[in-house]
């Protein structure tokens, strides 16, 4: 049997986020909370997947693990069918196209994401708390200051037009039932009572346990 100690957590964090979401977890193992790299002109999801399993050189780790969070978690989604990950866990987010609200493949078809003035890739940060469903505001609206507005733009649009019509079933499935930006759509394995999209941070006890809990499942 494999030792927990050789295990290692992958985290991608959200679209506007980036790795400090992950600052909050209370896990058994080691993890890396890893860096977006370079997006290409209009690439797509599962291509934009693909290039970060080959940066990171993550087939040549068999013995891990992926969490995803938001649109970290549909590129876990789409890593799942790419790699020998032990376990994949997708956290405030959709394994597919299906579980994204209607509105958002309208928005793709009618290529509207080009069309929004930068002005309101940036919400005020009351709005943004607001739709993230959480308290936080201070790290939110740093979050905010520092997000890279052209790959903003990229990203809105990839998820927009993503097209993965199945469902990972092996995937492991966190969300919240007060989730504004993807609300809760089919059967989750963990639903978490009154957790917003952030809840990475505000439900960061509860959702740690669930991650050390499926863990210890492997052993």
């Amino acid at each position: 049997m494999e030792q927990k100690d050789d295990l290692h957590i992958y985290c991608i964090s959200g679209l506007g986020a980036d790795k400090r979401v992950f600052d909050f977890l209370e896990l058994a193992c080691q993890f890396t909370a890893l860096d977006w790299i370079p997006h290409q002109p209009k690439e797509n999801i599962a291509s934009y997947a693909k290039r970060l399993i080959d940066f990171y050189e993550l087939d040549k780790k068999p013995n891990c693990v992926i969490i995803g969070v938001s649109f970290g978690g549909m590129i876990a989604a789409e890593m799942c069918s790419l790699l020998k990950a032990r376990k994949v866990f997708v956290i405030s987010s959709a394994t597919s196209s299906k579980e994204l609200p209607k509105i958002f493949s309208l928005a793709g078809r009618l290529n509207l994401v080009q069309w929004i003035p930068k002005i309101f890739l940036k919400p005020n940060i009351h709005l943004a708390a607001f739709m993230f469903g959480t308290q936080r505001k201070k790290l939110l609206q740093s979050i905010l200051n520092e997000t890279d507005l052209d790959f903003l733009r990229w990203g809105m649009h990839a998820i927009t037009t993503w097209n993965k019509p199945k469902n990972n079933i092996e995937i492991v499935t966190i969300h919240g039932t007060k989730d504004r930006i993807i609300p809760q759509k089919g059967t989750k394995n963990y639903s978490i009572q009154n957790g917003g999209h952030l809840m990475i941070i505000d439900e960061h006890i509860v959702i740690s346990n669930i991650i050390n809990e499926e863990i210890k499942k492997m052993y």
